[in-house]
């Protein structure tokens, strides 16, 4: 697997903005008091810290590569039914049926083999139990005003990630790769994060701004050909351009799957 997006802290920044309540909002009805839960792709821990608070005193697993769970662990610092783990969804070291509950919050995008990594958290999720994936669709994001800069940066971004073997429309695939893993129950859904008002827009662009020159992508664009360095500087000033318009609105679109075992 290859993490297009790479750990620069602008994308830290971004993964840690992250809750239960604005990232993982259709689950939280389906949980309860005393559940198991796998949090796969945990990253900086942050939706992990509320999914074992809305659980506790169920035990609570966040998996993540290495490097990634020094930040986990200070966000789930004083929670006793939380424990970390370095692991890999296409191979989970836990025995068959050892879940109620397995997230996993914008990790199927970055796979080669999303159904392969489905029936894995399918074969550890007890009978009956929920498995839960939410998924961002590139390709539906929308914006104004109308930038044909911003256009190119999607276009990149689009580009790189499937370069790297992954799905940057994975959002509205989810349903069809739940029901290719064989769950008998699926129920599809979708929501949006919405960047409208003056400190979210700052937030945004200014987080874009960033990534698009200095994070990772901008080293795969450069590296692949997408882009030059002078395009991706021109799409961070968009960016910021974007951050101070007074009317300025982007919505990120995400599918979402209940999946019962």
């Amino acid at each position: 697997m290859t993490y297009t997006h790479g750990h620069h802290a602008a994308v830290l920044r971004s993964h840690q903005w992250r809750t239960a309540e604005n990232s993982c909002a259709y689950l939280l009805p389906h949980l309860k008091p005393g559940m198991t839960l796998l949090d796969v792709g945990c990253g900086p821990g942050t939706i992990t810290a509320d999914l074992a608070r809305l659980v506790a005193p169920g035990a609570v697993t966040g998996i993540d590569s290495v490097g990634v769970l020094d930040s986990a662990a200070e966000a789930v610092s004083g929670l006793p039914n939380v424990e970390l783990a370095t692991g890999d969804v296409m191979a989970l070291d836990y025995p068959d049926d050892t879940f109620d509950v397995v997230h996993a919050h914008q990790v199927l995008q970055h796979l080669a083999d999303p159904v392969g990594a489905l029936r894995e958290m399918r074969r550890v999720v007890k009978p009956g139990g929920i498995v839960a994936a939410r998924d961002a669709d590139y390709e539906a994001f929308t914006w104004y005003p109308a930038s044909p800069v911003l256009d190119e940066w999607l276009d990149v971004q689009r580009a790189v990630h499937r370069s790297n073997g992954s799905e940057p429309d994975a959002g509205r695939r989810l349903l069809s790769w739940a029901r290719e893993a064989g769950f008998p129950e699926v129920t599809g859904g979708g929501s949006v994060w919405c960047y409208a008002d003056e400190e979210s827009r700052a937030w945004w662009g200014g987080m874009w701004a960033e990534r698009i020159v200095d994070s990772s992508v901008a080293r795969h664009a450069v590296e692949q050909g997408r882009a030059t360095e002078e395009d991706l500087r021109r799409m961070s000033a968009a960016w910021l351009a974007w951050s101070r318009a007074a009317d300025g609105w982007f919505v990120v679109v995400h599918g979402e799957v209940l999946a019962r075992g």
